[in-house]
């Protein structure tokens, strides 16, 4: 059997298990150690730590509940746009040639959190897909969440996404 280390999961399955990370961490006001990216007014992106593939994002709504129905259209208007933006960001920062987006809603369905809805932004590149999560049952992710999270966040903020002005217009 082979064992594939990874000690960084520890901390998720010790202190994550504890709630819900999508109330937990816009709490803590520790954007940069959360990969906290953007906070809008009913919903905010953050980098997934546990990614399919390098600047893997989620738009969450700051409301706990499992589905989108269960927002009102103000917040659903938002999380819309503010996954618009997050692709833009995307793009501009790593030139994928193309993007997964979508939810899981229900536990059958795959929902990891599934009383907290959230949209996954995947960015995808000709060619990510390869043997070694066939083969090894392993998957490469090429760099650092850290540097992927400083490269977002300079042109989030450079292309002025979601900012108040942009929101008005």
């Amino acid at each position: 059997m082979y064992v594939l280390w990874a000690p960084w999961r520890m901390e998720y399955i010790l202190k994550e298990a504890g709630g819900c990370i999508f109330c937990q961490k816009p709490r803590e006001a520790r954007d940069v150690e959360n990969y906290i990216l953007h906070r809008g007014s009913t919903c905010f992106v953050m980098l997934n730590r546990f990614p399919y593939n390098n600047g893997h994002l989620m738009v969450v709504p700051y409301k706990h509940v499992p589905s989108l129905e269960d927002l009102d259209d103000g917040e659903a208007l938002e999380l819309m746009k503010t996954i618009a933006f997050s692709i833009r960001c995307l793009q501009e920062a790593t030139k994928p040639h193309g993007f997964n987006v979508g939810l899981n809603i229900g536990k059958v369905a795959g929902a990891g959190f599934e009383g907290h809805v959230h949209v996954h932004v995947v960015p995808r590149w000709e060619g990510d897909t390869n043997f070694m999560p066939v083969f090894a049952d392993t998957k490469v992710v090429s760099e650092a969440l850290q540097t992927t999270f400083n490269r977002l966040k300079d042109t989030w903020t450079r292309l002025g996404l979601g900012s108040r002005d942009e929101d008005e217009g």
